[in-house]
Protein backbone atom coordinates (compact mmCIF):
# COMPACT_ATOMS: atom_id res chain seq x y z
CA UNK A 1 0.00 0.00 0.00
CA UNK A 2 1.15 3.94 -0.46
CA UNK A 3 1.82 6.36 1.58
CA UNK A 4 2.25 9.48 0.74
CA UNK A 5 5.25 11.28 2.03
CA UNK A 6 5.53 13.91 3.89
CA UNK A 7 7.67 16.72 2.16
CA UNK A 8 10.10 19.24 2.52
CA UNK A 9 10.70 21.98 -1.13
CA UNK A 10 10.97 19.99 -3.90
CA UNK A 11 14.34 19.94 -4.32
CA UNK A 12 14.64 18.60 -7.89
CA UNK A 13 15.19 22.39 -9.51
CA UNK A 14 18.80 23.43 -10.81
CA UNK A 15 17.97 27.13 -12.07
CA UNK A 16 21.49 27.19 -13.84
CA UNK A 17 20.43 27.87 -17.30
CA UNK A 18 20.80 24.77 -19.67
CA UNK A 19 23.06 23.86 -22.27
CA UNK A 20 21.52 22.92 -26.33
CA UNK A 21 22.03 19.55 -25.07
CA UNK A 22 19.76 19.31 -22.03
CA UNK A 23 17.14 21.80 -23.54
CA UNK A 24 16.67 21.65 -27.35
CA UNK A 25 14.28 18.66 -28.14
CA UNK A 26 15.96 17.14 -31.27
CA UNK A 27 19.53 16.98 -29.48
CA UNK A 28 16.75 15.14 -26.32
CA UNK A 29 15.55 12.72 -29.22
CA UNK A 30 18.96 12.18 -30.01
CA UNK A 31 20.20 11.12 -27.65
CA UNK A 32 18.06 8.90 -25.91
CA UNK A 33 17.14 7.30 -29.41
CA UNK A 34 21.27 6.39 -29.40
CA UNK A 35 21.25 5.24 -25.63
CA UNK A 36 17.59 3.44 -25.89
CA UNK A 37 16.52 2.96 -28.82
CA UNK A 38 14.32 0.06 -27.95
CA UNK A 39 12.92 1.80 -24.68
CA UNK A 40 9.12 2.78 -25.19
CA UNK A 41 8.77 6.75 -25.30
CA UNK A 42 5.57 6.99 -26.01
CA UNK A 43 2.07 5.37 -26.23
CA UNK A 44 -0.94 6.68 -27.82
CA UNK A 45 -4.95 6.87 -26.99
CA UNK A 46 -5.61 4.69 -30.19
CA UNK A 47 -3.11 2.21 -28.53
CA UNK A 48 -0.02 3.68 -31.50
CA UNK A 49 3.32 3.09 -29.61
CA UNK A 50 6.84 4.67 -30.54
CA UNK A 51 9.73 3.78 -29.42
CA UNK A 52 12.78 6.50 -29.22
CA UNK A 53 14.02 5.27 -32.38
CA UNK A 54 11.31 5.49 -33.84
CA UNK A 55 9.97 8.58 -32.75
CA UNK A 56 13.09 10.00 -34.20
CA UNK A 57 12.83 8.35 -37.44
CA UNK A 58 9.04 10.21 -37.83
CA UNK A 59 10.39 13.25 -36.43
CA UNK A 60 13.45 13.02 -39.16
CA UNK A 61 11.01 12.12 -42.25
CA UNK A 62 8.34 15.05 -41.31
CA UNK A 63 11.48 17.06 -40.97
CA UNK A 64 12.86 16.38 -44.65
CA UNK A 65 8.95 16.40 -45.64
CA UNK A 66 8.81 20.28 -44.16
CA UNK A 67 12.62 21.19 -45.58
CA UNK A 68 11.31 20.04 -48.95
CA UNK A 69 8.12 22.38 -48.31
CA UNK A 70 10.78 25.45 -48.35
CA UNK A 71 10.36 25.36 -44.45
CA UNK A 72 13.36 26.31 -42.77
CA UNK A 73 15.16 27.90 -39.48
CA UNK A 74 12.93 30.32 -37.68
CA UNK A 75 9.62 29.92 -39.94
CA UNK A 76 6.56 28.94 -38.26
CA UNK A 77 4.36 25.45 -39.23
CA UNK A 78 0.92 25.58 -37.86
CA UNK A 79 -1.27 22.70 -36.98
CA UNK A 80 -5.03 22.25 -35.91
CA UNK A 81 -5.51 19.06 -34.63
CA UNK A 82 -6.20 17.55 -31.32
CA UNK A 83 -3.45 15.09 -29.31
CA UNK A 84 -2.64 12.60 -31.77
CA UNK A 85 0.06 10.64 -33.55
CA UNK A 86 0.17 13.51 -36.20
CA UNK A 87 0.09 16.40 -33.90
CA UNK A 88 3.59 15.14 -32.12
CA UNK A 89 5.27 14.32 -35.41
CA UNK A 90 4.35 17.99 -36.10
CA UNK A 91 6.02 19.41 -33.10
CA UNK A 92 9.18 17.61 -33.74
CA UNK A 93 9.50 17.83 -37.40
CA UNK A 94 9.30 21.22 -37.35
CA UNK A 95 11.57 21.02 -34.54
CA UNK A 96 14.21 19.63 -36.19
CA UNK A 97 13.35 21.57 -39.26
CA UNK A 98 14.78 24.64 -37.12
CA UNK A 99 10.73 26.10 -37.03
CA UNK A 100 8.37 26.49 -34.15
CA UNK A 101 5.12 25.00 -34.25
CA UNK A 102 2.08 27.02 -33.69
CA UNK A 103 -0.80 24.57 -32.63
CA UNK A 104 -4.28 26.13 -32.62
CA UNK A 105 -7.14 25.64 -30.31
CA UNK A 106 -9.57 22.99 -31.68
CA UNK A 107 -12.43 25.05 -30.72
CA UNK A 108 -11.52 28.55 -32.18
CA UNK A 109 -14.18 28.83 -34.88
CA UNK A 110 -14.83 31.98 -36.83
CA UNK A 111 -12.81 35.22 -36.32
CA UNK A 112 -10.98 33.63 -33.74
CA UNK A 113 -9.40 31.10 -35.60
CA UNK A 114 -9.16 33.50 -38.69
CA UNK A 115 -7.06 35.73 -36.68
CA UNK A 116 -4.94 33.03 -35.46
CA UNK A 117 -4.46 31.12 -38.27
CA UNK A 118 -3.35 34.97 -40.06
CA UNK A 119 -0.85 35.61 -36.90
CA UNK A 120 1.17 32.32 -37.67
CA UNK A 121 2.25 33.68 -40.95
CA UNK A 122 2.29 29.66 -41.56
CA UNK A 123 2.59 28.69 -45.03
CA UNK A 124 1.81 25.00 -43.83
CA UNK A 125 -1.65 24.48 -41.98
CA UNK A 126 -1.29 20.55 -40.66
CA UNK A 127 -5.03 19.75 -40.08
CA UNK A 128 -7.50 17.10 -38.70
CA UNK A 129 -9.75 16.17 -41.69
CA UNK A 130 -13.19 17.31 -39.79
CA UNK A 131 -11.52 20.67 -39.29
CA UNK A 132 -11.74 21.56 -43.00
CA UNK A 133 -14.96 22.85 -43.21
CA UNK A 134 -14.60 25.44 -40.87
CA UNK A 135 -12.23 27.25 -42.82
CA UNK A 136 -15.14 27.40 -45.60
CA UNK A 137 -15.52 31.42 -45.76
CA UNK A 138 -11.90 32.54 -44.04
CA UNK A 139 -9.03 34.33 -45.20
CA UNK A 140 -6.21 31.72 -44.53
CA UNK A 141 -3.52 34.41 -44.39
CA UNK A 142 -0.16 33.54 -46.15
CA UNK A 143 -1.07 29.27 -45.68
CA UNK A 144 -0.89 28.02 -49.39
CA UNK A 145 -1.69 24.49 -48.31
CA UNK A 146 -3.35 22.29 -45.90
CA UNK A 147 -1.84 19.00 -45.10
CA UNK A 148 -4.49 16.35 -43.33
CA UNK A 149 -3.61 14.05 -40.39
CA UNK A 150 -5.82 11.45 -42.07
CA UNK A 151 -8.29 10.68 -44.84
CA UNK A 152 -10.81 12.70 -45.50
CA UNK A 153 -14.36 12.98 -47.56
CA UNK A 154 -15.12 16.03 -47.39
CA UNK A 155 -14.96 18.06 -51.26
CA UNK A 156 -15.18 21.29 -49.21
CA UNK A 157 -13.28 24.38 -52.08
CA UNK A 158 -11.04 26.29 -49.32
CA UNK A 159 -8.83 28.15 -51.83
CA UNK A 160 -5.69 26.42 -51.43
CA UNK A 161 -4.49 23.01 -52.18
CA UNK A 162 -5.56 19.92 -49.98
CA UNK A 163 -2.39 17.54 -49.71
CA UNK A 164 -2.78 13.74 -48.04
CA UNK A 165 -1.04 12.59 -44.57
CA UNK A 166 1.86 10.98 -47.01
CA UNK A 167 2.99 14.13 -47.64
CA UNK A 168 4.51 14.20 -44.77
CA UNK A 169 6.46 11.02 -45.05
CA UNK A 170 9.62 12.37 -46.11
CA UNK A 171 12.83 10.78 -46.99
CA UNK A 172 14.81 10.51 -43.28
CA UNK A 173 18.07 10.15 -45.41
CA UNK A 174 17.54 13.26 -47.04
CA UNK A 175 17.31 15.42 -43.58
CA UNK A 176 19.75 18.21 -43.50
CA UNK A 177 20.93 18.88 -39.79
CA UNK A 178 19.67 22.21 -38.48
CA UNK A 179 21.75 23.25 -35.08
CA UNK A 180 18.38 24.99 -33.06
CA UNK A 181 19.77 27.50 -30.02
CA UNK A 182 18.45 27.18 -26.20
CA UNK A 183 16.99 30.50 -26.92
CA UNK A 184 14.82 29.70 -30.41
CA UNK A 185 11.34 28.84 -30.34
CA UNK A 186 9.88 25.37 -30.24
CA UNK A 187 6.09 26.21 -30.09
CA UNK A 188 4.02 29.21 -30.27
CA UNK A 189 1.29 29.16 -27.88
CA UNK A 190 -2.21 30.81 -28.47
CA UNK A 191 -3.71 32.86 -25.09
CA UNK A 192 -7.19 31.81 -24.93
CA UNK A 193 -8.94 34.83 -26.27
CA UNK A 194 -11.75 35.41 -24.46
CA UNK A 195 -10.68 38.93 -23.60
CA UNK A 196 -10.05 39.70 -26.68
CA UNK A 197 -7.78 38.75 -29.53
CA UNK A 198 -5.21 35.84 -29.06
CA UNK A 199 -1.82 36.47 -28.52
CA UNK A 200 0.69 34.41 -29.73
CA UNK A 201 3.21 33.69 -27.19
CA UNK A 202 6.53 33.28 -28.05
CA UNK A 203 8.50 30.41 -25.65
CA UNK A 204 12.49 29.23 -26.07
CA UNK A 205 13.81 26.13 -24.81
CA UNK A 206 15.14 26.83 -22.33
CA UNK A 207 11.64 28.41 -21.38
CA UNK A 208 9.88 24.93 -21.84
CA UNK A 209 12.56 23.19 -20.01
CA UNK A 210 12.75 25.51 -16.79
CA UNK A 211 8.77 25.07 -16.92
CA UNK A 212 8.91 21.44 -17.25
CA UNK A 213 11.73 20.84 -15.04
CA UNK A 214 10.20 23.40 -12.36
CA UNK A 215 6.71 21.89 -12.34
CA UNK A 216 7.52 17.85 -13.06
CA UNK A 217 11.15 17.61 -12.45
CA UNK A 218 10.46 15.26 -10.14
CA UNK A 219 9.73 12.95 -13.33
CA UNK A 220 12.43 10.46 -14.14
CA UNK A 221 13.46 7.99 -16.77
CA UNK A 222 11.56 5.14 -14.97
CA UNK A 223 8.16 7.52 -14.86
CA UNK A 224 5.49 7.83 -17.57
CA UNK A 225 3.81 10.79 -17.37
CA UNK A 226 -0.40 10.63 -18.20
CA UNK A 227 -0.63 13.87 -20.80
CA UNK A 228 -4.53 14.78 -20.87
CA UNK A 229 -4.16 18.74 -21.16
CA UNK A 230 -4.34 19.51 -25.13
CA UNK A 231 -0.86 20.24 -26.57
CA UNK A 232 -2.07 23.65 -27.74
CA UNK A 233 -2.09 24.39 -23.70
CA UNK A 234 1.18 25.01 -22.13
CA UNK A 235 -0.09 22.12 -19.34
CA UNK A 236 0.42 19.35 -22.66
CA UNK A 237 3.31 21.07 -24.03
CA UNK A 238 5.18 21.46 -20.86
CA UNK A 239 4.52 17.66 -19.52
CA UNK A 240 5.83 15.73 -22.82
CA UNK A 241 8.72 18.24 -22.94
CA UNK A 242 9.53 16.70 -18.95
CA UNK A 243 9.42 13.28 -20.11
CA UNK A 244 11.61 13.76 -23.38
CA UNK A 245 14.24 15.68 -20.93
CA UNK A 246 14.62 13.21 -18.26
CA UNK A 247 14.06 9.78 -20.83
CA UNK A 248 11.17 8.81 -19.71
CA UNK A 249 7.80 8.26 -21.53
CA UNK A 250 4.11 9.63 -22.33
CA UNK A 251 0.79 8.03 -22.53
CA UNK A 252 -1.21 10.93 -24.83
CA UNK A 253 -4.67 11.15 -24.16
CA UNK A 254 -6.74 13.51 -26.01
CA UNK A 255 -8.51 14.88 -22.98
CA UNK A 256 -9.42 14.26 -19.07
CA UNK A 257 -12.14 11.29 -18.49
CA UNK A 258 -13.11 11.97 -14.55
CA UNK A 259 -15.12 8.41 -15.45
CA UNK A 260 -12.07 6.59 -16.71
CA UNK A 261 -8.94 8.25 -15.37
CA UNK A 262 -8.24 5.85 -12.17
CA UNK A 263 -8.45 3.13 -15.04
CA UNK A 264 -6.37 5.08 -17.49
CA UNK A 265 -3.80 5.57 -14.87
CA UNK A 266 -3.67 1.63 -14.35
CA UNK A 267 -4.32 0.28 -18.20
CA UNK A 268 -1.23 2.44 -18.86
CA UNK A 269 1.03 2.51 -15.77
CA UNK A 270 1.21 6.07 -15.59
CA UNK A 271 3.13 7.47 -12.65
CA UNK A 272 2.66 11.02 -12.84
CA UNK A 273 0.66 13.12 -14.53
CA UNK A 274 0.46 16.08 -16.60
CA UNK A 275 -1.87 18.08 -14.12
CA UNK A 276 -5.13 18.11 -12.27
CA UNK A 277 -6.12 21.65 -12.56
CA UNK A 278 -9.35 23.90 -11.21
CA UNK A 279 -12.30 21.55 -11.42
CA UNK A 280 -10.49 18.34 -11.88
CA UNK A 281 -9.69 18.01 -8.70
CA UNK A 282 -13.18 18.15 -7.18
CA UNK A 283 -14.52 15.87 -10.11
CA UNK A 284 -11.96 12.95 -8.64
CA UNK A 285 -13.07 13.87 -5.14
CA UNK A 286 -17.15 13.94 -5.97
CA UNK A 287 -16.40 10.35 -7.56
CA UNK A 288 -17.86 7.52 -5.11
CA UNK A 289 -15.10 5.30 -3.43
CA UNK A 290 -14.04 2.13 -4.86
CA UNK A 291 -12.60 -0.71 -2.72
CA UNK A 292 -9.40 -0.48 -5.07
CA UNK A 293 -8.96 3.53 -5.12
CA UNK A 294 -4.85 3.44 -3.54
CA UNK A 295 -4.05 0.02 -5.98
CA UNK A 296 -2.97 2.26 -8.77
CA UNK A 297 0.56 3.20 -9.89
CA UNK A 298 0.43 7.01 -10.07
CA UNK A 299 2.88 8.62 -7.29
CA UNK A 300 3.24 12.21 -7.47
CA UNK A 301 1.16 14.83 -9.36
CA UNK A 302 1.18 18.77 -10.08
CA UNK A 303 -1.82 19.75 -9.22
CA UNK A 304 -4.06 22.86 -7.87
CA UNK A 305 -5.74 24.36 -5.94
CA UNK A 306 -4.38 23.07 -2.29
CA UNK A 307 -7.33 22.53 -0.23
CA UNK A 308 -8.80 20.15 2.29
CA UNK A 309 -10.36 18.08 -0.45
CA UNK A 310 -6.96 17.97 -2.24
CA UNK A 311 -5.13 16.64 0.71
CA UNK A 312 -8.06 14.13 1.19
CA UNK A 313 -7.64 12.86 -2.57
CA UNK A 314 -4.22 12.75 -2.03
CA UNK A 315 -4.53 10.27 1.03
CA UNK A 316 -7.72 8.61 -0.40
CA UNK A 317 -5.60 7.55 -4.03
CA UNK A 318 -2.01 7.34 -2.28
CA UNK A 319 -0.67 9.54 -3.98
CA UNK A 320 1.99 12.99 -3.44
CA UNK A 321 1.31 16.42 -4.86
CA UNK A 322 2.71 20.00 -5.34
CA UNK A 323 1.10 22.48 -6.56
CA UNK A 324 2.95 26.25 -7.98
CA UNK A 325 1.33 29.06 -9.90
CA UNK A 326 2.46 29.38 -13.99
CA UNK A 327 1.10 30.83 -17.34
CA UNK A 328 1.85 30.59 -20.58
CA UNK A 329 4.36 33.37 -20.70
CA UNK A 330 6.50 32.38 -17.73
CA UNK A 331 8.39 29.02 -16.25
CA UNK A 332 6.70 28.40 -13.17
CA UNK A 333 7.83 31.17 -10.63
CA UNK A 334 6.19 29.38 -7.27
CA UNK A 335 6.57 25.82 -6.63
CA UNK A 336 4.93 24.54 -3.21
CA UNK A 337 6.87 22.25 -0.93
CA UNK A 338 5.72 18.49 -1.36
CA UNK A 339 2.21 17.95 -0.28
CA UNK A 340 1.43 21.42 1.20
CA UNK A 341 -0.37 21.68 4.09
CA UNK A 342 -1.03 25.48 3.62
CA UNK A 343 -4.31 25.24 2.22
CA UNK A 344 -4.52 27.67 -0.54
CA UNK A 345 -1.58 28.07 -1.19
CA UNK A 346 0.27 28.33 -4.61
CA UNK A 347 4.08 27.81 -3.35
CA UNK A 348 7.10 30.59 -2.96
CA UNK A 349 9.44 31.99 -5.09
CA UNK A 350 11.46 29.25 -6.79
CA UNK A 351 15.20 29.96 -7.41
CA UNK A 352 16.28 32.34 -10.58
CA UNK A 353 13.15 34.76 -10.41
CA UNK A 354 12.09 37.68 -8.52
CA UNK A 355 8.35 38.30 -7.65
CA UNK A 356 6.55 41.00 -6.75
CA UNK A 357 2.92 41.98 -5.43
CA UNK A 358 2.22 45.68 -6.69
CA UNK A 359 -0.62 47.78 -7.02
CA UNK A 360 -1.54 49.42 -10.64
CA UNK A 361 1.30 52.17 -10.25
CA UNK A 362 3.62 49.05 -9.97
CA UNK A 363 4.25 49.53 -6.50
CA UNK A 364 4.46 46.96 -3.83
CA UNK A 365 1.96 46.44 -1.60
CA UNK A 366 1.84 45.75 1.92
CA UNK A 367 2.11 41.63 2.99
CA UNK A 368 -1.23 40.53 3.08
CA UNK A 369 -3.19 42.69 0.78
CA UNK A 370 -3.90 41.64 -2.46
CA UNK A 371 -2.41 42.98 -5.73
CA UNK A 372 -0.61 42.15 -9.34
CA UNK A 373 1.79 39.53 -9.69
CA UNK A 374 4.89 40.61 -11.56
CA UNK A 375 8.22 38.76 -12.38
CA UNK A 376 11.17 38.89 -13.51
CA UNK A 377 14.46 36.17 -13.77
CA UNK A 378 18.00 36.25 -13.68
CA UNK A 379 18.58 34.27 -16.27
CA UNK A 380 17.42 35.05 -20.26
CA UNK A 381 14.70 33.23 -22.37
CA UNK A 382 12.95 32.08 -18.72
CA UNK A 383 10.44 34.50 -19.78
CA UNK A 384 8.45 34.60 -22.83
CA UNK A 385 10.21 37.30 -26.11
CA UNK A 386 6.94 38.41 -25.82
CA UNK A 387 3.79 38.27 -28.41
CA UNK A 388 4.01 36.86 -31.81
CA UNK A 389 4.01 40.36 -34.10
CA UNK A 390 2.43 42.22 -31.24
CA UNK A 391 4.45 45.11 -29.87
CA UNK A 392 1.90 46.92 -28.06
CA UNK A 393 0.80 44.33 -26.30
CA UNK A 394 4.83 42.76 -25.53
CA UNK A 395 5.38 46.51 -24.42
CA UNK A 396 2.50 46.37 -22.16
CA UNK A 397 3.27 43.26 -20.52
CA UNK A 398 6.91 43.73 -19.86
CA UNK A 399 6.60 47.71 -18.42
CA UNK A 400 9.11 49.00 -16.01
CA UNK A 401 11.08 45.92 -16.31
CA UNK A 402 8.61 43.19 -15.18
CA UNK A 403 6.36 40.79 -16.87
CA UNK A 404 3.07 41.46 -15.79
CA UNK A 405 0.79 38.67 -15.21
CA UNK A 406 -2.61 40.00 -14.96
CA UNK A 407 -3.07 37.71 -12.11
CA UNK A 408 -3.97 39.16 -8.47
CA UNK A 409 -2.16 37.16 -5.79
CA UNK A 410 -1.62 38.46 -1.76
CA UNK A 411 1.64 37.22 -0.08
CA UNK A 412 2.10 36.47 3.61
CA UNK A 413 4.95 37.11 5.97
CA UNK A 414 6.59 33.55 5.01
CA UNK A 415 6.62 34.49 1.79
CA UNK A 416 4.04 32.18 0.62
CA UNK A 417 1.71 33.00 -2.15
CA UNK A 418 -2.19 32.63 -2.88
CA UNK A 419 -3.80 33.61 -5.59
CA UNK A 420 -6.38 35.66 -5.51
CA UNK A 421 -8.12 35.90 -8.81
CA UNK A 422 -8.00 37.01 -12.30
CA UNK A 423 -7.80 41.02 -12.64
CA UNK A 424 -10.44 40.76 -15.14
CA UNK A 425 -12.60 38.63 -13.05
CA UNK A 426 -12.76 40.55 -9.80
CA UNK A 427 -16.10 41.50 -8.89
CA UNK A 428 -17.01 44.92 -7.46
CA UNK A 429 -20.44 45.50 -5.43
CA UNK A 430 -21.27 48.28 -3.59
CA UNK A 431 -17.55 49.49 -2.94
CA UNK A 432 -16.71 46.08 -1.89
CA UNK A 433 -13.90 44.25 -3.97
CA UNK A 434 -14.37 40.44 -3.87
CA UNK A 435 -12.51 37.37 -5.27
CA UNK A 436 -14.61 35.30 -7.46
CA UNK A 437 -12.38 31.91 -6.74
CA UNK A 438 -13.39 32.86 -2.53
CA UNK A 439 -16.81 32.49 -3.30
CA UNK A 440 -16.89 29.70 -5.43
CA UNK A 441 -14.73 27.44 -2.72
CA UNK A 442 -17.86 28.40 -0.25
CA UNK A 443 -20.26 27.18 -3.03
CA UNK A 444 -18.18 24.20 -4.06
CA UNK A 445 -17.93 23.32 -0.13
CA UNK A 446 -22.11 22.00 -0.57
CA UNK A 447 -22.18 18.73 -0.94
CA UNK A 448 -24.17 18.75 -4.54
CA UNK A 449 -22.22 21.37 -5.61
CA UNK A 450 -19.68 19.60 -8.53
CA UNK A 451 -18.28 23.03 -10.15
CA UNK A 452 -19.52 26.41 -9.93
CA UNK A 453 -18.34 29.81 -11.35
CA UNK A 454 -18.97 33.27 -9.98
CA UNK A 455 -19.04 36.45 -11.94
CA UNK A 456 -20.53 39.93 -11.89
CA UNK A 457 -23.25 40.92 -13.64
CA UNK A 458 -24.04 44.63 -14.65
CA UNK A 459 -27.30 46.46 -13.59
CA UNK A 460 -29.15 49.46 -14.99
CA UNK A 461 -27.40 52.36 -13.45
CA UNK A 462 -24.18 50.58 -13.16
CA UNK A 463 -24.68 48.80 -10.02
CA UNK A 464 -23.05 45.22 -10.07
CA UNK A 465 -24.29 41.62 -8.75
CA UNK A 466 -22.82 38.73 -8.05
CA UNK A 467 -23.99 35.88 -9.59
CA UNK A 468 -23.01 32.12 -9.78
CA UNK A 469 -23.48 29.28 -11.89
CA UNK A 470 -22.89 25.56 -10.44
CA UNK A 471 -23.77 22.32 -11.74
CA UNK A 472 -24.62 19.51 -9.60
CA UNK A 473 -22.78 16.29 -8.80
CA UNK A 474 -24.87 13.14 -10.55
CA UNK A 475 -27.82 12.25 -9.62
CA UNK A 476 -28.81 15.17 -7.24
CA UNK A 477 -30.71 18.22 -7.88
CA UNK A 478 -29.83 21.53 -6.72
CA UNK A 479 -32.04 23.39 -4.93
CA UNK A 480 -31.04 27.35 -5.22
CA UNK A 481 -32.94 28.23 -2.54
CA UNK A 482 -31.21 25.32 0.34
CA UNK A 483 -27.71 26.64 -1.41
CA UNK A 484 -28.23 30.06 -0.21
CA UNK A 485 -29.66 29.56 3.29
CA UNK A 486 -26.10 27.18 3.24
CA UNK A 487 -24.23 30.12 2.00
CA UNK A 488 -25.37 32.91 4.41
CA UNK A 489 -23.91 31.57 7.87
CA UNK A 490 -21.03 31.11 6.01
CA UNK A 491 -19.88 33.89 3.72
CA UNK A 492 -19.37 37.43 4.50
CA UNK A 493 -22.44 39.70 3.32
CA UNK A 494 -21.30 41.05 0.55
CA UNK A 495 -20.46 38.61 -0.94
CA UNK A 496 -23.14 36.04 -0.67
CA UNK A 497 -24.26 35.54 -4.73
CA UNK A 498 -27.69 37.36 -5.40
CA UNK A 499 -28.57 35.47 -8.36
CA UNK A 500 -27.83 31.39 -8.56
CA UNK A 501 -27.80 30.10 -11.89
CA UNK A 502 -28.12 26.08 -12.43
CA UNK A 503 -26.94 24.03 -15.44
CA UNK A 504 -26.34 20.20 -15.91
CA UNK A 505 -23.08 21.35 -17.08
CA UNK A 506 -20.86 24.70 -17.56
CA UNK A 507 -19.36 26.04 -20.54
CA UNK A 508 -15.40 25.10 -20.85
CA UNK A 509 -12.10 25.71 -22.70
CA UNK A 510 -10.34 22.49 -23.95
CA UNK A 511 -8.44 22.86 -20.59
CA UNK A 512 -11.55 22.21 -18.46
CA UNK A 513 -11.25 26.36 -17.67
CA UNK A 514 -14.65 27.26 -17.10
CA UNK A 515 -15.82 30.00 -19.79
CA UNK A 516 -17.01 32.88 -17.42
CA UNK A 517 -16.65 35.39 -20.62
CA UNK A 518 -19.94 33.31 -21.91
CA UNK A 519 -21.96 33.21 -18.52
CA UNK A 520 -21.40 37.13 -18.46
CA UNK A 521 -22.33 37.64 -21.52
CA UNK A 522 -25.76 35.99 -21.15
CA UNK A 523 -26.46 37.36 -17.64
CA UNK A 524 -29.75 37.18 -15.54
CA UNK A 525 -31.12 34.46 -17.41
CA UNK A 526 -35.13 33.74 -18.05
CA UNK A 527 -34.54 30.75 -15.03
CA UNK A 528 -32.06 32.39 -12.88
CA UNK A 529 -32.96 32.39 -9.06
CA UNK A 530 -32.55 35.43 -7.46
CA UNK A 531 -32.73 35.20 -3.70
CA UNK A 532 -34.31 38.96 -3.16
CA UNK A 533 -37.59 37.83 -4.76
CA UNK A 534 -38.13 35.12 -2.34
CA UNK A 535 -36.91 37.20 1.05
CA UNK A 536 -33.55 35.90 1.09
CA UNK A 537 -31.14 38.97 2.19
CA UNK A 538 -28.01 38.98 3.55
CA UNK A 539 -27.19 41.90 5.74
CA UNK A 540 -23.95 42.99 7.59
CA UNK A 541 -24.04 42.18 11.68
CA UNK A 542 -25.10 45.64 13.62
CA UNK A 543 -22.56 45.76 16.29
CA UNK A 544 -23.07 48.26 19.38
CA UNK A 545 -20.97 49.87 21.48
CA UNK A 546 -21.73 49.06 25.51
Amino acid sequence: MKTPTSGTGPSWFNPAPPTADQCVIPRLIDRYAAETPDKLFIRFETGEAWTWAETRHKALQTAAALQGLGVGHGDIVAAWAPNSPALVRAWFGANYAGAALAPINTSFRGKLLEHAIGKTGATTLIIHPALVERLKGLSLGAVERLILTGPSTSDADIGVAIESASTLDGDAAAYHAVESQPWDTPVIIFTSGTTGPSKAVLTSYVQEWTTAQVTYGYMNGDDRMLVNLPMFHVGGVAAITAAVSCGGSVALFEAFDTRRFWDIVRETGSTVCSGLIGALTAFLSKEPPRADDRDNPLRIVTLSPVSEETAALAERFGFDYVTGFNMTEVSAPLISAVNERVMGSCGRMRAGVECRVVDANDMEVPHGEPGELVIRSEHPWTITKGYLDDPEATAEAWRNGWFHTGDLVRRDEEGCFFFVDRKKDAIRRRGENMSSVEIEMEVCGHPHVREAAAYGVDLPGGEQEVMVAVAPVQGVVIDPRQLIEYLLPRMTHFMVPRFVRVEPELPKTPTNKIQKVALRAEGVTEHTFDRESVGLHARRQKLFMG
